[in-house]
């Protein structure tokens, strides 16, 4: 399948490992001008350090904090200035936040919403007029299956991603005529640094391929294992290529069947 992502230029936020540096790295060996971005420099250099490993090319990096709207400004400038244009955005920084409601303090919600979704709002504000200029352009919201099923004790990022998800769905509506298609890819129990120090902590004795499929996974999760952060990036670099061109407004679960929603 062509996916037609040569030449495209695209932004990944909180891209110095994880799902983001596993889509980073898709996208550029399908032909994409990448520029990651994160708050640690040295894990930048890293991330960069191995695409151009596995590629033998180099992504733009900037060093930002998304929850500060200029730098989300920065970003995009720079990325244009470095690349010409700008095709491509997903909305990837973020982190689990999860507690019962009467232990989340006022600040702690303010963080939450201020990364999740006042990050992807400020970058796809900045990121809009560019792709109208190029006559087009995709935007993926990385949220999480409990926005749509929020489970006891999961606040704040519960409703910080049902926001994400309601964002999702107006920002599709109003930028359709511009041919700018907005999705989001909400996420279950996908291999983490969060996941990996809990499997390290409870059986440090186990292989990752045994944590991941040990009986409580099993039981909640249909497929039975933890997923793996590239086939995270597999959906979200089909989401952003022209193979989805006709799909927007819509969110896709990669979540190996644990959410109790479509």
């Amino acid at each position: 399948m062509e996916l037609g992502l040569q030449e495209k230029v695209a932004i990944i936020t909180g891209s110095s490992k994880g799902i983001g540096l596993e889509t980073a790295l898709m996208l550029v060996k399908e032909g994409a001008k990448v520029t990651i971005c994160a708050r640690n420099l040295d894990k930048l250099k890293e991330a960069a350090a191995r695409i151009y490993e596995e590629t033998k090319t180099e992504v733009h990096i900037v060093q930002a904090d998304v929850t500060k709207e200029e730098d989300c400004k920065r970003v995009v400038e720079s990325t244009v200035e470095t690349y010409g244009k700008l095709d491509i955005i997903v909305n990837n920084a973020g982190t689990s936040s999860a507690n019962p409601f009467e232990k989340v303090e006022s600040d702690l919600w303010q963080q939450d919403l201020d990364l999740k979704l006042f990050g992807a709002i400020h970058c796809s504000r900045y990121a809009i007029p560019h792709m109208r200029k190029a006559g087009g352009g995709a935007i993926v919201n990385v949220t999480a299956v409990l926005g749509k099923t929020p489970s006891a004790s999961s606040l704040p990022t519960s409703v910080s991603r049902a926001a994400g998800m309601a964002l999702t769905k107006a920002m599709s509506k109003d930028l359709g005529p511009d041919k700018i298609r907005v999705n989001t890819v909400c996420i279950g129990l996908i291999r983490s640094d969060q996941i990996e120090k809990k499997w390290q902590a409870q059986a440090p004795e186990l292989t990752w391929e045994q944590y991941a499929s040990n009986d409580d996974h099993k039981r909640r999760i249909p497929l039975g294992r933890v997923g793996n952060t590239d086939e995270a990036a597999k959906v979200i670099t089909f989401l952003v290529s022209d193979a989805a061109s006709y799909v927007t407004g819509t969110s896709v679960n990669i979540d190996g069947g644990l959410g109790g929603a479509l």
